[in-house]
Parts: C-alpha cells; sequence; structure tokens
C-alpha cells in the first residue's frame, strides 16, 4: 500500500455529497444505495486533525470489509467492494475511490451507537472512578484501568452528528426504541463482540472494547458502518498487557495518549502533530491490519 500523503479532502465533482462525517464521506448512488469513503482524517476528542494519517482509509475500508466478510450470523450493508465494478460516473475518480469505497445498502439508521466492554478503559473507566459504575451498571469495587470486566458488558451511547456521543443507560434507549429492539442490540452486540474477541485472542490480540451502529432494511436490523477496525475499537498487544495503567494499543489511543501530555484544553483548536506521531500511528494501524489479515485471510 502506497500511501506518502494523506487524503483529507475528497473530490467528486457533480456527485452528490450527503454527508461528511469526521471520517467517512457519503454519497448518492441512487435511491437504494450509498457510497462510502474512508478519508486519512483522524479524529480525537471530537477535533479532526489537520494532518491525516496517510493510508488510514485504505487501512480501515479493508479491515471492515475482512468483519463484515466474517461474521455470518447478522447480514450487513455491503453491496459492492470492489472499485473495477463501481458504476458510473464512481468509476471515473479512482484517485479517490480505489481501496477506499464501498457502495452500501440505505437503511434507515438507529440512532445510538452499540458499545461492547470487556475492559474498564476510556470513558468506562471514568464513570467506574466517578460513581463505581459505568452506564448505570454497577461493578466490583477495587478494580483498577485496564482490568478485564467479570462479563462483557453492553452499554449504548445516543449518536450525535456533533460533538461527544453520550453514554447512557439502557433505559433510554429502550425508551426510544422499544423494549425488543434495544434488547436485540444488546444481544448481538455482545455476540459479535464475542466472536472477534475469540478470533483475535488467537493473533494475540486482546479486543478491549469496540462499538458498532445499526439500521433498519425492511424492519430487519443490519450492521452498517465500519467494524472492529482501530478507530472503533481498542486492540491490546496480549503479551504486553498489564491492568493499572494504559495498555499497549494498536489504535487510536496511542493520540490520545500523546494529546493528554500537551497542554492541549481540547476545547480549541487541536495542536498539530508531530511528524513522529503520524508515522508511528500509521506503523500501528499497519500491524493490527495485517493480524487480522492473518487469522480472517491467511495466505
Amino acid at each position: 500500500m502506497s500511501a506518502e500523503k494523506a487524503m483529507i479532502s475528497i473530490k467528486l465533482p457533480g456527485i452528490r455529497k450527503l454527508y461528511s462525517g469526521k471520517v467517512r464521506d457519503i454519497y448518492k448512488v441512487d435511491q437504494e444505495h450509498l457510497l462510502i469513503v474512508s478519508s486519512d482524517r483522524v479524529s480525537a476528542f471530537d477535533h479532526v486533525f489537520p494532518e491525516g494519517i496517510p493510508g488510514k482509509g485504505i487501512i480501515l475500508n479493508r479491515i471492515s470489509n475482512l468483519w463484515f466478510r466474517n461474521i455470518k450470523f447478522i447480514k450487513n450493508h455491503l453491496v459492492e467492494t470492489n472499485f473495477s465494478n463501481f458504476p458510473k460516473p464512481f468509476s471515473d475518480y479512482p484517485e479517490f475511490l480505489r481501496d477506499r469505497s464501498v457502495i452500501v445498502k440505505r437503511t434507515e439508521r438507529i440512532d445510538f451507537e452499540c458499545i461492547a466492554r470487556g475492559y474498564i478503559i476510556g470513558t468506562g473507566w471514568k464513570d467506574y472512578e466517578a460513581t463505581g459504575s459505568v452506564c448505570g451498571i454497577k461493578l466490583p469495587a477495587g478494580l483498577r484501568m485496564a482490568d478485564k470486566l467479570p462479563l462483557p458488558l453492553f452499554t449504548p451511547a445516543t449518536k450525535e452528528d456533533s460533538g461527544h456521543d453520550m453514554n447512557v443507560p439502557m433505559e433510554v434507549m429502550r425508551k426510544g426504541l422499544g423494549d425488543a429492539t434495544a434488547d436485540h442490540l444488546g444481544d448481538i452486540t455482545l455476540r459479535i463482540y464475542e466472536h472477534a474477541r475469540d478470533v483475535l485472542d488467537a493473533a494475540g490480540i486482546i479486543l478491549a472494547d469496540t462499538k458498532f451502529e445499526f439500521g433498519f432494511v425492511d424492519n430487519e436490523v443490519i450492521l452498517i458502518d465500519e467494524i472492529l477496525t482501530p478507530d472503533s475499537s481498542r486492540f491490546w498487544d496480549k503479551a504486553l498487557y498489564m491492568p493499572g495503567s494504559s495498555p499497549v494499543s494498536y489504535d487510536k489511543q496511542f493520540i490520545r495518549d500523546y494529546l493528554e501530555t500537551t497542554k492541549w484544553d481540547k476545547n480549541s483548536p487541536p495542536p498539530p502533530l508531530p511528524e513522529e506521531i503520524v508515522e508511528k500511528t500509521r506503523e500501528k494501524y499497519l500491524e493490527i491490519m495485517r493480524k487480522i489479515e492473518g487469522v480472517l485471510a491467511p495466505r
């Protein structure tokens, strides 16, 4: 994969863009299909950084597609992953779309993020320190940062188009979606997590937590967006895992940990990422891609 320059901006003249997120841009294909493009933009603490990570979008796209093909027990939104089969006018833009875009089913997005937590870290750790609970779920006393939880937890969060997604108790999700749908999302989230956790364990990787998004197609819940990538998950090196501190990771936590050492207040425009942080992040993303390919697509 050659990626010396980060692709921050996707330009497809004459094609209708529906949405531009922190990382992905979404375009209309027809009434039933969308095109999703993964840029090299990188965000942390709800801010997009100007540098980007070269090749990151290609890595995310490749990892997601591998997992979508691997997970057979729930349908997903993929329709076409091979750029060579894209229709015009999308096929006219290989420099922007090849290897970093997919054509997917258009769904009615469910406006909750579905988070599975196997270990106590991140916002879950902050909640636990303050309340002894995560999203209203009481946990045993005395847990250390990065400790394994007695059982994996399902914790929903509101899906916000701007600003930070907010962790909420399960009751909020049930009120918004109804008991049956909310409970089904909790069950399938934990099933996907446990499947991926066991697959990654064979590669020496701990899946600490991850988040999924779902949508409705003809009243059926299907898996959408990205799955089990270093943008949406925490991957830890099993051989170096030691609870009590932030573990060695192959994901965006590396950038978060660096930013915590700076004087940035997380409200003002973010500082530039040093070249060595950009390169090290890229190396970590490439490494987890290779490890996932090793267990899902062995050569």
